[in-house]
């Protein structure tokens, strides 16, 4: 077999990650829902005179925006898929989506707190139970899409290669959160921040009918605020992470040189790389230094008892 033909049996796609159709479909459908919803709120909010009401509206808008940011980045990745300018997929389109998410709600975060500031010293008449039933119809709509978009823990299974499968996998119980669709979270996170706004709304407007404290409307909105500052936070490390492959802390890692440091040939590992390119999927490049002459395979089977290792490049050196 001349070079040329050996070389096409051994190239394989570098798209890692399936995609995630169901969160695709679903998060569209929210977006759509969010989008009436929010027309509603922002028109309502106005009419009736509730800050509460109107800075959920707004707050949905972001929302919105932020589905609709999820629904293209599906799409992105999925046509996308194989184009060869992407190295290791375009599973990181989603993670892009999912950071300028998080950066969407800090924006939203500081809006709210600016407004509901400003209306605790220019306080204005609310009528109330027009707002209260806007607000208990948005948040209906929030819990919905919030259903929609719960994680189902749903866990694709990848190829190995440069390495043969071994027959029994390991489970890594403590690596969960890289299988997440940190895309879907972000949207999922974006309802869920909506949905608690919409409950400060309604309790801040039941302590205005109920007992004349007006000022519960925009504190409420301050409240909202800070809870939404607090996980948008979580969410921007989190996707910053992985865009920036600040991974190595990872459990996956520790576990490469364990299999290749304690198995039956001596070895150090002097040069690590790993890095997500998928959901739960890593790649890794590695040199080794062994006391005898080694065939890089030999490592590379050691690693395929680890199903998260999609990709592996070992270069093998004997110690001088």
């Amino acid at each position: 077999m001349n070079l040329d033909a050996l070389a096409a049996t051994r190239r394989h796609s570098h798209s890692f990650d399936q995609g995630n159709p169901l969160a695709e479909r679903r998060t569209r459908h929210a977006m759509v829902l969010t989008l009436v919803m929010m027309v509603v709120e922002i028109a309502g909010g106005w009419w009736y005179n509730s800050m509460a009401v109107l800075a959920d509206g707004w707050h949905m808008s972001s929302h919105a925006l932020a589905l609709g940011l999820a629904v293209f980045a599906y799409a992105c990745a999925r046509r996308l898929a194989q184009d060869r300018r992407f190295a290791f997929g375009t599973w990181k389109i989603e993670i892009l989506a999912g950071y300028t998410s998080a950066i969407l709600l800090l924006v939203v975060a500081g809006l709210m707190a600016f407004q509901s500031i400003e209306r605790l010293f220019r306080p204005s008449v609310i009528h109330y139970e027009q707002a209260i039933a806007i607000a208990v119809v948005g948040l209906a709509v929030n819990l919905v899409c919030a259903w929609w978009l719960r994680d189902h823990h749903h866990h694709d299974h990848g190829h190995h290669h440069g390495h043969e499968h071994h027959d029994h996998h390991h489970d890594h119980g403590h690596d969960q959160a890289v299988h997440h669709d940190l895309n879907q979270r972000a949207a999922f996170l974006h309802v869920i921040a909506d949905a608690a706004t919409s409950v400060l709304a309604i309790i801040a407007l039941l302590g205005g009918l109920y007992f004349g404290a007006a000022w519960l409307d925009p504190m409420m909105g301050l409240v909202g605020a800070a809870l939404v500052t607090i996980w948008a936070w979580g969410l921007l490390r989190e996707t910053g992470k992985v865009l920036l492959d600040a991974q190595m802390d990872a459990p996956v890692v520790e576990e490469i040189r364990q299999a290749i440091e304690e198995g039956e040939v001596p070895a150090r590992i002097s040069d690590l790389h790993v890095w997500q390119v998928g959901r739960g999927k890593f790649a890794c490049v590695a040199e080794v230094l062994t006391e005898q002459n080694v065939h890089p395979d030999h490592f590379k089977h050691a690693l395929a008892i680890h199903e998260e290792i999609v990709h592996v490049t070992i270069e093998a050196r004997a110690a001088s």
